[in-house]
């Protein structure tokens, strides 16, 4: 009985630390952000709070990278959306609060539909970044880090299904997500958003509404063998009518900046 109070005191104690150690990180990413104009600090710290991903035997590097892209994709974004808020402190205390519960409450969550919501988020906040600081990039970077992020977002979600396929499939999503962003690069509509100075491109929403579709397809193939069409309807028609919505209508009245 002593030992399972002592373990259960141990468990309580590493809860308490990994929740402190958490809080830490996104207080110290909001300090270097107001403390330093350049991004490049905050990035390093973001890495460098990593560590754990490569304290392990070489072998297993490209593994835990890889399992890690998607945590690393929405740290680096929340990044680049606390620098774009630098004129509201209000605000950055919002996105630093956000960013506590993506580490807190969503990121350590294994469920399919947390791991389902990992991928969205990384989705959304990681092309909205990059197309808000990439304008000016080669449309080789740009479209090498959609790939990125693509690949990694459909790796994730097809790891809870033990799919032995995940690797051709993560790797098609991928090209599918290049393709999108170089067409976007191109041909770019974005929204201000009120306090920021950071636009929301068309490319995260559409992106996200087509992952959200390709998710709903994968899972009802999965648990049927078969695309069923009540399991996708719903899913298929609204994301079409977003992408319709925002590539004709908002497009024609010209509600986006380009």
């Amino acid at each position: 009985m002593e030992f399972l109070r002592s373990s259960k005191r141990r468990s309580l104690l590493s809860e308490l630390v990994y929740i402190i150690l958490n809080i830490a990180l996104a207080v110290a990413v909001l300090a270097v952000v107001r403390a330093i104009e350049s991004p490049l600090p905050a990035f390093a710290l973001v890495i460098l709070s990593k560590w754990r991903v490569l304290a392990v035997r070489p072998r297993y590097w490209f593994a835990n990278i890889q399992a890690n892209m998607v945590d690393i994709i929405v740290s680096l974004s929340v990044v680049v959306w606390l620098y774009a808020a630098s004129g509201s402190f209000a605000i950055q205390i919002a996105i630093t609060l956000l960013y506590i519960g993506w580490l807190l409450l969503i990121k350590p969550r294994s469920k399919r539909i947390f791991v389902a919501a990992q991928a969205g988020t990384a989705v959304f906040l990681g092309v909205t970044a990059l197309m808000s600081v990439s304008y000016d990039w080669p449309d080789l970077f740009v479209v090498a880090a959609m790939w990125l992020i693509g690949y990694s977002a459909a790796r994730h979600v097809l790891g809870s299904y033990d799919d032995v396929h995940m690797s051709f499939y993560s790797l098609a999503w991928g090209l599918i997500f290049a393709e999108i962003g170089w067409v976007m690069y191109h041909w770019t509509f974005a929204y201000a958003l009120p306090g920021v100075d950071l636009k929301l491109p068309q490319a995260a929403i559409v992106t996200l509404a087509v992952s959200f579709l390709a998710e709903r397809v994968y899972s009802s193939y999965s648990q049927h063998r078969t695309v069923r069409t009540n399991d996708i309807i719903l899913p298929g028609l609204f994301s079409v009518s977003v992408i319709v919505v925002l590539l004709v209508f908002f497009n024609r009245l010209g509600a986006g900046i380009v």
